[in-house]
């Protein structure tokens, strides 16, 4: 089946590691030019060469502090001198830290504001001149609480909700141009962040990181952590020409954990 992504230019935040990076590998792949955003440039320069020699599309980044809008406005005009105009955003950005409601103060809240729902608000409005030229896909990566709570997460359990109510209005607002919005909810995909999460688990527990990940592992129905690959093949398809019908929807990949229905 041919994608159509070939020649096209996508633009994917938080990628120089976890989730982004596994979905800029698939994209460079299919032939889509990819604009590599993060903090660490030392990271974004070794995931720029390990992607330039895997696939058609052409890589370049640029770091990016997704919490500074000028950062933002700076890296659409860089994507913009090196690719031209943008058809694809995949908007992701590193978890927000882990804890319970009293452990937060204002300025936490805040911090989480900006990096999880604020940053996907302003790189939506940097990029909808170019696609409302000739419509386009957004990705908006969130988590599997929007269905599902998740204890101790109480930052992400909020602002990722925000981000289900935003994709779902703009599936609206923005149907007319042909740009299609969906939100994409990972659960527990083997990335450093769940490794992270397990072992503050063991320690709060006191038991150890192997009884952590054996009792979530048995939570999934397929008995095991999903890999960032399947899950960035997943979003590969939404951005791709072969969807040309799936908007405002919120689809969660988790192996089956999440019991409501």
């Amino acid at each position: 089946m041919d994608l159509n992504l070939a020649g096209k230019t996508a633009l994917v935040l938080a990628s120089s590691q976890g989730l982004g990076k596994a979905i800029a590998t698939e994209l460079v792949k299919e032939g889509t030019n990819v604009m590599l955003a993060s903090r660490d440039d030392e990271k974004l320069q070794k995931v720029q060469k390990e992607l330039t020699t895997i696939g058609k599309g052409k890589v370049a980044f640029y770091p990016t502090d997704l919490t500074e809008n000028e950062d933002i406005q700076q890296l659409i005009e860089e994507t913009h001198k090196i690719f031209g105009k943008i058809d694809i955003l995949i908007n992701n950005t590193g978890g927000p830290p882990s804890g319970s409601f009293e452990d937060f103060s204002d300025e936490d809240w805040e911090n989480a504001f900006h990096l999880n729902l604020l940053s996907y608000i302003r790189t939506i409005r940097a990029v909808l001149p170019d696609l409302k030229e000739n419509g386009g896909k957004i990705i908006n990566i969130a988590s599997s609480s929007i269905k599902q709570p998740i204890s101790n997460l109480i930052l992400s359990n909020t602002f990722r909700l925000g981000i289900v109510g935003l994709s779902k209005t703009l599936a609206e607002e923005l149907g007319p141009y042909n740009i299609l919005i969906n939100t994409v909810a990972p659960g527990r995909i083997a990335t450093d962040r769940i490794t992270t999460l397990d072992e503050i688990t063991a320690k709060n527990k006191n038991v150890s990181m192997e009884e952590i990940t054996k009792e979530a592992q048995e939570a999934i129905p397929l008995g095991r952590y999903g890999t960032p690959e399947e899950f960035a093949k997943f979003v590969t398809f939404l951005v791709s020409d072969v969807n040309t019908y799936v908007t405002g929807s919120s689809l969660i990949i988790d192996g089956g954990s999440i019991k409501a229905i």
